[in-house]
């Protein structure tokens, strides 16, 4: 089959390697693109995010969280750019939908446009997008929403130049330790929070690609077995939230951070705008020039 430039491109963004291993990885596996990344990781140990999609979509993301922080929501609402992202009134927006999921828990994006925007009723969420779409010139778009309820302990929030949202639910602690673990989160990325939330297929997926990298290491195999479950350690630390090194305190985990103050993390979500969503490109040689100009 034929390999598309647009395939070699992403797959260099997401590996970081040169162009001809990622066509060959792609030739190789006939396009499949993770399996593309499974075989340069095997072959070449490169250092991938599997999961991550190219983040581009613009937007911000809004916030609510009740007084008592017990009842906290969450919401990512796109636009084309982010001049109009950045604005006081799109900001507004999305904290207002944030509020009316918090009311209101709907089930999905569908039913949340169709309730009231602002408490007491009124115009619709999704007529007052209309109206900042008429407003600001751009298409404008609420993706998705998440919200804590009933919290057994207290909930604690974190946005980061309105592009990165956190929920973080603890039992324990303080706010100023809530805020810190949210910031965390922002910061570091985990993909779960303990070790026994992680799939054992994706273990199992790990410990091959492990194998395979040390498999010409021409050590016996019972120390290339202790290797292994040395990198399925340092794996499983670096993408738990517990087991991750504490970001303002890197000589401590958040497990320890937590422990210290008679805390206990039980849940939290990570939202940052755009990812997963591939920004649309109608002249890449326009827009690497843009980047060069204003660099």
């Amino acid at each position: 089959m034929t390999i598309t430039a647009s395939q070699v491109k992403e797959l260099r963004e997401r590996t970081g390697l040169g162009m001809m291993e990622c066509k060959g990885a792609l030739t190789e596996t006939h396009g499949d693109m993770d399996a593309a990344i499974e075989l340069l990781r095997k072959k070449a140990g490169a250092k991938v995010e599997k999961k991550a999609g190219r983040v581009a979509a613009e937007g911000a993301i809004g916030m609510f969280l009740s007084p008592d922080r017990r009842l906290a929501a969450m919401v990512e609402v796109n636009s084309e750019t982010d001049f109009v992202a950045k604005g006081d009134e799109f900001l507004d927006f999305a904290n207002a939908v944030a509020a009316c999921v918090a009311t209101n828990d709907p089930v999905d994006v569908e039913a949340l446009m169709n309730l009231p925007l602002a408490a007491g009723g009124g115009p619709t969420v999704a007529a007052g997008r209309e109206a900042l779409v008429a407003t600001l010139g751009e298409n404008i778009g609420v993706r998705r929403f998440v919200r804590y309820a009933g919290a057994k302990g207290h909930i604690a929030q974190y946005v980061h130049g309105r592009k990165i949202g956190v929920l973080v639910e603890l039992e324990g602690g303080d706010e100023a330790l809530g805020r810190d673990i949210a910031m965390h989160i922002a910061a570091s990325r985990p993909e779960y929070l303990s070790r026994e939330q992680v799939p054992a297929a994706a273990i199992a997926k790990e410990k091959e690609i492990f194998l395979a990298q040390a498999a010409d290491s021409g050590k016996p195999p019972d120390i290339v077995e202790k290797m292994v479950g040395g990198r399925i350690n340092k794996y499983l630390n670096e993408i738990t939230l517990l087991g991750q090194s504490f970001v303002k305190d890197p000589d401590s985990t958040v497990e320890k951070v937590l422990k210290a103050a008679s805390a206990r993390a039980l849940r939290f979500t990570r939202v940052e705008v755009g990812e997963g969503i591939e920004k649309r490109s109608d002249d890449f040689a326009a827009e690497v020039m843009a980047q060069v100009k204003g660099g």
